[in-house]
């Protein structure tokens, strides 16, 4: 927020003369108020087995134009290039031939599936979305900390963090040049509807979710709401002749898009893990027959994969012929002799990181690790070099965060959100900011403890078409969805208790 001279940098004028006169009652007011709004609307998430509202910092992040202007080029460019890689790697495999490249580090990838092979998308997108992130190092360069091309979470949280900021703060939304949030979902619908077979007129739509155990479900559910489209589970639908069908009260409805947020182990019992009582029996297949696209597509985690991720900027190089415009935090692979040796002499002073891990879970920093805790990390480490990264210790650029009745420094990273729908790659003008609510943590998630703050990029002068001028328009209410034909879902729990262990674990988000 502020520059060398203790001044505030010029994005954060304004916020800054908002928030000078308040004083500790006024704050707390304004926080309370923040929680308040979460939870009249719903938006909770889950963690240690408790729903929460989720925390929602008073003071917001803010990214200039010209700033978000670089960003986005480079997102766009990075999601094009493991678009042509995945479409690549489940293809020809050209980049393996051409020995850029090793092959035996795709087929040792756990998220590598063979049974993705033949299914070509309609109109060549695999990652219809991204969540990309990032985070700012010590001399204020955005850095991409890893890719997430399946089911990436959290957008819901962007967009209502918005509105509960627009009724804390609407003298603030009334002044300022902030981009929209509000379209992602009309975003996200088109590059579904685009997905399906070109026959199709009018594709259905749906979006699958494991189910109400979920921690992303408050999301699974507003998306679809927003997009108008049926939300349903997998026992809502079924597979005969190589086509989805939807059960409605109406009659079976045949299903051209899924929209899923299930992990692929989930997907279909058919062909990974047969006890999944998530997904639907013959999908895969359907999906091959070209009868319906599954979006994202089987197999993309092989794209963010963590080791996968180092060779990223050469991949960009490979297929664009381009630069990166976003580099990569510097990475040692355990899986080459020479890094790993170098990993093992520096383990007490990197962040060693599991390569199948995600939630921050299994994370080992250096620094902070006892001796006994270095001596396990380094035996896991030489027992599985494949399975292990590692990474400097960077220090995550903070700012200010309500803490009690006082402003502290808090570490943020930042998680922004594309949508790919074939003809080009739009990026939520914004993204996820992740806070790190504990003094000196540098962990972020939320089902750690972590907490988030909108995120403002401001337009440039000349797109008043981009500006929102009031609050009004971020308050509104959620647009009426269409009237499609109701499923005929039974409430209360899954068919068993395993239906809901499988719920809370079925999605890598």
């Amino acid at each position: 927020m502020f520059d060398s001279h203790g001044q505030p940098r010029g994005p954060y004028k304004g916020i800054y003369a908002e928030l000078t006169p308040s004083d500790a009652a006024d704050l707390a007011a304004r926080s309370e108020a923040l929680g308040r709004a979460f939870i009249d609307q719903g938006v909770t998430f889950s963690l240690s087995g408790q729903e929460r509202p989720f925390p929602l910092d008073l003071v917001p992040r803010v990214i200039s134009a010209a700033e978000w202007n670089r960003l986005e080029k480079g997102i766009a460019q990075r999601v094009t290039a493991l678009e042509a890689f995945l479409d690549d790697i489940y293809g020809e495999q050209e980049i393996l031939r051409d020995g850029v490249i090793p092959r035996r580090l795709i087929l040792s990838c756990e998220h590598f599936h063979r049974e993705a092979a033949g299914i070509t998308p309609p109109n060549g997108v695999r990652i219809h979305v991204a969540g990309i992130d990032l985070i700012r190092d010590a001399q204020g360069t955005f850095r991409v900390l890893e890719d997430n091309l399946r089911s990436p979470s959290g957008v819901s949280y962007v967009m209502e963090n918005r509105r509960a900021m627009a009724r804390v703060f609407p003298n603030l939304f009334a002044t300022h040049r902030v981009r929209s949030v509000g379209d992602y979902s009309s975003h996200l619908l088109r590059a579904l509807r685009k997905a399906a077979a070109t026959n199709e007129a009018d594709p259905t739509v749906v979006v699958l979710t494991p189910g109400p155990f979920n921690s992303a479900y408050f999301e699974h559910s507003l998306l679809a709401r927003q997009m108008g489209v049926e939300l349903v589970e997998g026992r809502d639908l079924f597979c005969r002749d190589n086509t989805v069908y939807m059960r409605t009260t109406e009659g079976e409805r045949q299903v051209d898009v899924i929209y899923r947020r299930i992990d692929d182990a989930f997907l279909d019992p058919m062909q990974f893990r047969p006890d999944s009582v998530l997904g639907v029996a013959g999908l895969v297949n359907a999906a091959r027959a070209g009868n319906v696209v599954i979006s994202s597509a089987v197999g993309n985690g092989v794209g963010d994969d963590k080791l996968v991720y180092t060779y990223v900027p050469t991949i960009i190089e490979y297929y664009l012929g381009e630069k990166p415009l976003l580099a990569n935090v510097d990475t040692l692979r355990c899986w080459l002799d020479d890094e790993r040796e170098e990993v093992l002499d520096r383990v007490d002073e990197l962040v060693i990181k599991p390569v199948e891990g995600s939630g921050g879970y299994g994370i080992v920093f250096g620094p902070d690790s006892t001796p006994k805790e270095l001596a396990t990390i380094t035996r896991k480490i030489q027992n599985d070099p494949r399975g292990w990264i590692a990474q400097p210790v960077v220090q995550l650029s903070t700012v200010p965060t309500q803490i009690g009745d006082q402003l502290a420094p808090r570490h943020v990273d930042l998680r922004p959100f594309a949508v790919n729908d074939g003809d080009g790659v739009w990026v939520l003008p914004g993204g996820l900011t992740r806070v790190a609510l504990t003094e000196g943590s540098l962990v972020v998630n939320s089902s750690q403890g972590g907490g988030s703050k909108d995120t403002w990029v401001l337009a440039s002068r000349s797109t008043a078409a981009d500006r929102e001028l009031g609050a009004a328009e971020l308050v509104k209410s959620l647009p009426s969805p269409g009237k499609p034909a109701k499923t005929t879902r039974r409430t209360g729990r899954s068919r068993s208790g395993a239906g809901d262990e499988q719920q809370q674990q079925g999605v890598n988000d």
